[in-house]
């Protein structure tokens, strides 16, 4: 009874309806089940999708084991990336750098691992819990202090113009730590211990970095996103866009960001009717529209974890419950003059 009423109390604190009114639908055309698999293989929960600068596709997805598939821009298999990986136990975040470098993060390494476009292991980030010690889902008692190069169930990673490295950390952790190209420590926001100060954090668990180098956290328990300078200097707070799920940042001179008001695992009730909407806005903050809603059946969302918007007009969106990826497409938005 008690596990029960636990889980109910979780569920209701991971969710928040959006408080923001009045805001446009943008239409949108679904294609669903665009990946081609082959014979015998499937995805598993696909928390993570990235795409290079050829439009290929990556998924990181949870299965009998973690395992992290390419696709090409039609969604025809072409490989798998690090099977049996040292560094694969359970996917959280891939993402892809200006140099078509794939980088994952893994929750149950405590790894950031960067791979070469080919594959091969270019930079490990944290240290995997020796086997000897046994499989550790949580920290027992209070949270240790945190360590400059040893994370607790990092969540995602991000990058500067620079090539400077972000790394939010995470689920016992509650920090987000900046390495400079090479992985050398430079400075961290929060610590061990979660706070709702400007600065502090609750569970950070999704982050980008936009091309004036402003690091974007979803702080997901806090329900709302925070926005940091280059050296983890708080800015700004967004508080009416819901739960703070993930984020994706698109390219390009002109910069868009989507917010994932998700849904949590397990759809607790109440929950489709208070979450699942994508936001779409401009890096001031301007709320451009919404689309989506929660659904187990295309193109409505179980748990979007994680969006890829290299095109901001062609979203690829991974799920959690339904075990799939899917892929919108939205109209253009009309640019405005500044955003400045």
């Amino acid at each position: 009874m008690f596990a029960a009423l636990l889980l109910t109390a979780v569920s209701a604190a991971a969710q928040q309806k959006a408080t923001i009114t009045g805001v446009a639908e943008i239409p949108f055309t679904s294609v669903p089940n665009f990946l081609k698999l082959p014979p015998g293989e499937s995805l598993g929960e696909s928390v993570a999708v990235a795409t290079n600068s050829k439009g290929h596709i990556f998924v990181y997805h949870r299965r009998d084991t973690t395992r992290l598939f390419e696709f090409d821009r039609n969604g025809t298999f072409l490989k798998e990336i690090g099977k049996g990986y040292y560094g694969f136990e359970f996917a959280h975040s891939v993402r892809v750098d200006k140099d078509d470098n794939i980088w994952t993060v893994d929750e149950g390494t405590n790894l950031v691992t960067k791979f070469s476009p080919d594959g091969k292991v270019l930079m490990v980030l944290g240290r995997r819990p020796p086997a000897v010690d046994g499989p550790v889902v949580f920290p027992a008692g209070p949270n240790q202090p945190s360590q400059k190069y040893i994370f607790c169930r990092p969540t995602d990673v991000g990058f500067d113009p620079q090539g400077n490295i972000f790394v939010s950390d995470g689920y016992c952790n509650n920090r987000v730590v900046k390495y400079d190209k090479n992985g050398r420590f430079l400075a961290q926001a929060g610590s061990e211990k979660s706070g709702k100060m400007l600065g502090e954090f609750d569970l950070p668990h999704g982050l980008q970095v936009d091309e004036r180098g402003n690091v974007w956290v979803a702080d997901r328990t806090n329900n709302r996103y925070q926005v940091l300078d280059n050296n983890l200097k708080p800015i700004r707070e967004i508080t009416n866009l819901g739960v703070g799920w993930t984020l994706c940042i698109s390219p390009g001179p002109h910069q868009y960001v989507f917010h994932s008001n998700s849904n949590p695992n397990g759809n607790a009730p109440g929950t489709w009717e208070t979450t699942g909407e994508i936001y779409k806005t401009e890096l001031d903050g301007t709320v451009i529209g919404k689309f989506g809603k929660p659904g187990k059946v295309a193109p409505g969302f179980q748990v979007v974890h994680m969006m890829d918007c290299r095109n901001p007009n062609e979203l690829v969106l991974g799920e959690i419950e339904s075990w799939r990826v899917q892929k919108f497409i939205l109209p253009p938005t009309p640019l405005r003059t500044s955003t400045r």
